[in-house]
């Protein structure tokens, strides 16, 4: 069993995640390849339970090692909505429609959470979460990043205004990626990276 990690297969059709990780494995020689499939995404109520059930559905049928993540934008006021359900949330209300819910909230903390599964063929799949906290702006500002991105606001600025590299420094994905990282350099006597 060994994982060959110079060459990290990423299962995405997401492009926006592909370049923020792509820049985060590239400062420690790991290469990160998208390969463009759409896994079923499990409706749980965890990001952990989806990222779990996405890799083992994924394994089945690339039988390789290979990393998911998933993400979710947590509310506090909101009791934690979108959270899993947040690509689904994404796509029929929007930024607008997470807007239009906090428009008279005067709590708007939240938080932005990212969770990486590592699969190998006969393995269980290995978790790693990291998150942000920040707040819900007033407005959507910014038009980088993609996602939630300009309606999440930290230290004054959303991620849609941020440039990637900026972001990087701060962000969940960030979090989650350097304890994937982590994880692989402690693991170097076990698995052939």
């Amino acid at each position: 069993m060994g994982f060959n990690v110079r060459t990290l297969l990423f299962i995405t059709r997401n492009e926006g995640k592909v370049r923020e990780l792509e820049e985060l494995g590239r400062a420690h020689d790991i290469v990160i390849k998208q390969v463009g499939y759409d896994y079923p995404e499990v409706q749980a109520d965890t990001l952990e339970e989806v990222a779990r059930w996405g890799a083992l559905h994924a394994i089945e049928i690339f039988k390789r090692t290979f990393i998911i993540e998933d993400s979710g934008l947590f509310v506090e006021s909101l009791d934690g909505f979108p959270g899993p359900y947040s690509a689904y949330v994404y796509k029929t209300l929007g930024n607008k429609g997470i807007l239009k819910l906090m428009s008279r909230i005067k709590n708007r903390r939240a938080i932005f959470k990212s969770v990486i599964a590592l699969c190998e063929p006969s393995h269980e799949p290995v978790i790693f979460t990291g998150s942000v906290e920040g707040e819900i702006a007033k407005k959507a500002m910014g038009k980088e990043g993609f996602g939630f991105d300009p309606i999440f606001l930290y230290d004054d600025k959303t991620f849609g205004e941020m440039r990637r590299d900026e972001k990087n420094m701060v962000s969940h994905r960030r979090a989650a990626m350097l304890k994937l990282i982590r994880w692989i350099v402690e693991h170097k006597d076990v698995y052939t990276i």
